[in-house]
């Protein structure tokens, strides 16, 4: 019997990166709000040179029911197509998700690192300082700012993201506060690194997972933030987004109800999408899941 040797197959070690996503893949609503996501994204970046109509312009009858005299979705009360500022405003709607998202997220990271790092009197002061924000009426607070500082676009994005970081903070810091006691961490500090880069490239990147998640739900929040100021009319009349169509429209809900459940329904669908996809990540993150 000749001398062979046999080797056995060993499957190569996947990458955390390609489980999360074989885990993501496998849950059918986060594909299904990817999905939704992904048609919202495109339609807000060709739906304006597809449908080239002014968003702005009158061009018929006001009120206007959908389907008649050709326009799909019908027109406001001053006559102008609703498709046209739908699709006009959904890339204001979620711009200004991810701009306030982002404000939120940098506010809350800082916040939440430092305290979760430094603890002791530090942490004390800044725990006390997000519990003072946490009890503010968010909404309110953010009919304040941008009351007394106009209700411009930055403005509005501002508001939303000073009232929205508190959950990603203490996130932020609840992850800190278990991982710099691991032995990496140590083994680095007793190296000398400096406390800014182990806390920005040592524990940061390894408490990304629940951040990530969190952040992708503060979009869908700050989207309705924006819609809920909007229809108290704290928006800039001069920009298009789905939030100013229903304040524009609010005073004539019972007479064209379709002026205001249109948008609201792309509302609803887009904050729903990111929800399923919030979730998808949350799962697919977990490392405890990902081993089942």
């Amino acid at each position: 019997m000749s001398d062979e040797t046999f080797h056995t197959p060993v499957e190569k070690a996947r990458s955390p990166l390609a489980e999360a996503w074989e885990m993501f893949r496998q849950n059918h609503l986060a594909m299904v709000g990817l999905g939704l996501l992904i048609l919202i994204v495109l339609g807000a970046i060709f739906g304006p040179i597809l449908y080239p109509t002014d968003p702005y312009e009158m061009v018929w009858a006001p009120f206007s029911p959908p389907g008649a005299e050709g326009f799909l979705l019908g027109t406001d009360y001053l006559g102008r197509d609703i498709l046209a500022q739908l699709l006009n405003g959904a890339r204001v709607t979620l711009i200004i998700g991810l701009a306030a998202a982002f404000v939120t997220v940098v506010i809350g990271i800082t916040i939440g690192a430092m305290a979760g790092f430094y603890g002791g009197a530090v942490e004390e002061f800044l725990m006390r300082f997000t519990e003072f924000f946490q009890v503010l009426p968010t909404l309110l607070f953010s009919m304040v700012i941008v009351s007394l500082f106009g209700a411009s676009l930055p403005m509005i994005t501002f508001a939303i993201g000073v009232v929205s970081w508190t959950a990603v903070a203490r996130i932020t810091r609840a992850e800190f506060l278990r991982i710099r006691e691991m032995d990496y961490v140590m083994a680095s500090r007793a190296s000398g690194a400096p406390g800014l880069k182990l806390m920005f490239t040592v524990i940061l990147p390894n408490s990304l997972p629940p951040i990530i998640v969190q952040s992708a739900l503060m979009v869908g929040s700050a989207i309705l933030f924006e819609a809920g100021l909007s229809f108290l009319g704290l928006t800039d009349p001069n920009v298009v987004s789905w939030g100013q169509i229903i304040g524009s429209n609010r005073q004539y809900i019972l007479e064209a109800g379709y002026t205001v459940t249109i948008p609201g329904l792309a509302i609803f669908i887009t904050v729903l999408a990111i929800s399923l996809v919030g979730d998808g990540l949350n799962d697919a993150l977990n490392p405890k899941l990902r081993k089942r």
